[in-house]
């Protein structure tokens, strides 16, 4: 983890009084994140080495801004830069007011604007420095859609060939590279709904390469069930590819209200898209609501598949009794989190329709399923 360096700017007070206001930032790709001291004088922002504060990008121009503390807030002040200064993501014609926690950006180098959170220059703020970049870092993700869809192959088990797979969300930012970072830096901003649309639709777009067109698991975020946007967001998605074969993945901890479901499941149907339940028996395993609006397919958490071939002869059997119940409604069983013959094996045994884990295939960019051969991409039938 790359330690956070406190520089105060070359200015005219003390370097050892405290900073009222600092820039939370890298200065230069792959350099360290730098809070950067903006005390009470005026200081100068460009590519120059006579800056106060020096961007090293060909994008800055050599006199690109000025910043100015205020009693409550920056000022920033464009110099007539070719690439423009924007304050979260509007671009300054002259002067703009800049707040804590607003996004300052020069040209294509960004950062966050925090207050007093650096008196102590030996403080270590490695945790801290790690979440307010993957806070800037994600301004980035969203306004320029850089999340990279990732495809993971969903089996027939018994068959050899990859029928589907499941679209999971990346990236290459500093601090947003898992899924679990994105969406947690999602969280802070109340931006999880928007980055869950955003994701499902590269993931359509990429997959418009993938021969032949195979049926792409889409993920949601539970908070979307609850706000409107999830239907005209997929509206979306259909526009993309009318014929794209679509399974919509419901969180199985956010199908709590039946009557909510059979109006999503009859959007979804006008949308010719299915749906599936995901992660079930990670928790409450919800039979009634399984009853009452059964899913197209069942996606059986990896918890209960984890060294199932291992597992009592009575675990076993209650598995199979849900597999069976399942497949009694129409719907499709599924196991996740296969990671050894072992237990894809076991899995066939107890009636699993469709299987998906490190064992068949790791999640993969698109171009390794354009460019090779399917087949390598799935182990183990």
């Amino acid at each position: 983890m790359e330690q956070l360096t406190c520089e105060p700017l070359a200015v005219s007070e003390p370097a050892s009084q405290p900073s009222t206001w600092f820039l939370l930032g890298q200065v230069a790709e792959n350099e360290p994140l730098r809070s950067i001291a903006v005390r009470t004088s005026t200081i100068r922002v460009g590519r120059r080495p006579d800056s106060d504060l020096q961007l090293p990008n060909m994008g800055v121009s050599g006199a690109h801004a000025e910043i100015t503390p205020r009693a409550s807030a920056l000022e920033v002040r464009d110099l007539g830069s070719t690439n423009g200064t924007f304050v979260n993501g509007i671009q300054v014609t002259d002067r703009a007011t800049v707040r804590e926690n607003d996004i300052l950006q020069f040209a294509s180098i960004a950062f966050r604007v925090r207050r007093e959170i650096c008196p102590d220059l030996r403080t270590d703020l490695s945790s801290d420095s790690d979440r307010a970049l993957a806070l800037i870092q994600f301004d980035k993700l969203v306004s320029d859609h850089e999340v990279i869809p990732y495809f993971q192959p969903i089996v027939s088990l018994g068959r050899e060939e990859a029928p589907a797979y499941e679209v999971l969300a990346r990236s290459r930012l500093y601090g947003l590279t898992r899924p679990c970072d994105m969406f947690q830096a999602a969280t802070q901003l109340n931006l999880s709904a928007e980055l869950s649309r955003i994701a499902r639709l590269v993931g359509v777009r990429e997959a418009a390469g993938i021969a032949p067109p195979a049926v792409l698991y889409l993920n949601t975020h539970p908070t979307e069930l609850n706000q409107p946007g999830l239907i005209e967001s997929l509206r979306s998605v259909r526009a993309i590819n009318p014929r794209q074969p679509v399974v919509l993945e419901i969180h199985e901890a956010a199908v709590t209200d039946p009557a909510s479901m059979r109006e999503l499941r009859a959007s979804l149907d006008d949308l010719d898209m299915r749906i599936a339940y995901d992660d079930f028996g990670a928790g409450q395993a919800r039979l009634n609501e399984l009853v009452e609006v059964p899913p197209d397919v069942l996606k059986f958490d990896m918890l209960l598949i984890r060294d199932i071939d291992q597992a009592p002869r009575s675990r076993q059997q209650v598995i199979a009794t849900l597999v069976d119940m399942a497949s009694e409604l129409g719907i499709v069983p599924l196991a996740e989190g296969v990671e050894t013959a072992a237990e894809a094996h076991t899995c066939r045994e107890l009636g699993f329709a469709l299987a998906q884990g490190y064992f068949f295939g790791r999640p993969t960019p698109v171009t390794n399923i354009v460019d090779g051969d399917r087949q390598t991409q799935i182990r183990g039938r």
